[in-house]
């Protein structure tokens, strides 16, 4: 009997055993296993050094830190005054200039034609008469009845009366003909040459006003109204509330479970929310783990960087919060 117990034992404990162990190779092998691989990093975020494009006294800001702004909001004013001052006697040339434009293509007016075809008419008159009185003093001059020094003197006025003429004639047809081409060239490109200037200091005056690149955030403002501004000298810091990524590394060895466009859980300290992320970079080459991120292995051991996107629509996250990443396996 008691041989009989033991035997029966015996069985039973062999058949526990084999189940057991069937299960354990069939859990191992053939059951679906659910892994996940679990990284630390911290939060990156695109951050842009505002400053002026011009040198000038900074005449009002308009923000202040932790301000959301919007693309193309007016941020802060340098002093314009002086340019508005050049821009206004720039317009004055403008308007001269092309006055003189207008005159040199209209021509002349139909008076000033008149008149000068009238001084050439009273020349041509005057010659006539100069020409006769010359005739008569070069007879006399023949003859010996006048000095040669009175025929000299109305010789000159004879020649003077010639020269007088010509000249009134050709102011007419300087009339008559219209400006030279070559005139009315010169003169346009004076005016564009005016116009271009004052284009340019236009555009140097809407720099005067520092606009917001994109949507973001203040998160620090260096300068204040009264100091001097200058494109070295920036005037705000702005975080641009674009896709913000979490920059983690991966060792050597898991690197091959991860690939660009893998959704990742993203957990950050503090908040119970979830947010899901996307591998949207993973470097080609390696390097040594940074002083900032905690692993379990050795810190010298070579690791990947990978940047890990997500939708930040609450804008919860801020530059440099610690967060761990979840890679479902």
């Amino acid at each position: 009997m008691d041989t009989r117990k033991k035997f029966i034992v015996g069985a039973v404990i062999i058949a526990v055993l084999a189940v057991g162990g069937s299960y354990t190779y069939y859990s191992q092998v053939y059951m679906p296993r659910h892994a996940a691989l679990s990284v630390s990093g911290n939060v990156d975020i695109r951050e842009v050094s505002l400053a002026f494009r011009t040198s000038d006294r900074i005449d009002s800001i308009l923000v202040n830190e932790g301000d959301t702004v919007k693309a193309g909001q007016v941020l802060a004013k340098l002093d314009s005054h002086e340019l508005v001052l050049s821009i206004d006697k720039l317009k004055s040339q403008i308007a001269a200039q092309q006055a003189a434009v207008d005159k040199l293509v209209n021509g002349a007016r139909a008076e000033d034609i008149r008149a000068a075809q009238d001084a050439a008419d009273q020349a041509g008159a005057a010659l006539n008469l100069a020409e006769s009185s010359f005739s008569r003093k070069r007879e006399l001059a023949r003859q010996g009845m006048i000095s040669e020094l009175e025929f000299d003197k109305e010789q000159s006025n004879y020649e003077a009366a010639q020269a007088q003429l010509a000249q009134a004639k050709a102011e007419l047809d300087k009339l008559v003909n219209g400006s030279r081409s070559e005139d009315v060239a010169q003169a346009e490109a004076t005016l564009q040459s005016i116009k271009d200037e004052l284009a340019r200091q236009e555009y140097v005056l809407s720099q005067y006003e520092l606009k917001a690149p994109s949507d973001g955030v203040i998160r620090s403002r260096l300068l204040e109204p009264g100091d001097m501004a200058s494109p070295q000298k920036p005037v705000f810091k702005e975080s641009v509330l674009t896709r913000k990524w979490i920059r983690a590394y991966v060792n050597e060895t898991e690197l091959p479970k991860i690939h660009e466009g893998q959704e990742a859980h993203v957990k950050l300290d503090g908040l119970d929310k979830i947010l899901i992320g996307q591998v949207g970079y993973i470097s080609g080459t390696a390097e040594f783990t940074p002083k900032t991120v905690q692993t379990n292995e050795l810190r010298t051991a070579l690791v990947y960087e990978v940047r890990v996107y997500v939708d930040d629509t609450d804008n919860v996250l801020r530059m440099g919060m610690p967060a761990t990443v979840i890679f479902d396996l």
